[in-house]
């Protein structure tokens, strides 16, 4: 997956939308002004942050070498993906799709309506 693919990806998300909230090398996708996802521009690298729950966290961190604690994130609730080509698109949707749903999860019940 490339920058394009990824923000494609990320933007098909209801109500998603793409900011620089932080500096101009660090672009964040919210939803209802939550974020869900954060690629850092600047980096040789390709990664994400994604937001996991904590046990799957630790989780996909023993399973995958290109899943890390969140840098510069809460290590509880954060990874960063590499992505590197070691795992595959269909599991790096996966990932973002369960970020975006544990945002939304977490919006009062009259804005999760509003998205439905």
């Amino acid at each position: 997956m490339n920058i394009e693919t990824l923000r494609e990806y990320c933007l098909q998300k209801t109500a998603a939308v793409e900011t620089f909230p932080f500096d101009e090398v660090t672009l964040v996708f919210k939803v209802k002004n939550k974020m869900f996802a954060l690629v850092p521009l600047n980096d040789e690298a390709l990664s994400i942050n994604l937001k996991c729950e904590p046990e799957r966290a630790e989780q996909l961190r023993e399973e995958h070498d290109c899943v890390q604690p969140g840098f510069h994130m809460s290590k509880k609730h954060w990874n960063t993906v590499l992505i590197d080509g070691t795992v595959k698109d269909s599991l790096l949707r996966e990932w973002i799709d369960h970020s975006y749903e544990l945002v939304v999860q977490s919006l009062p019940r009259k804005i999760r309506v509003e998205l439905e």
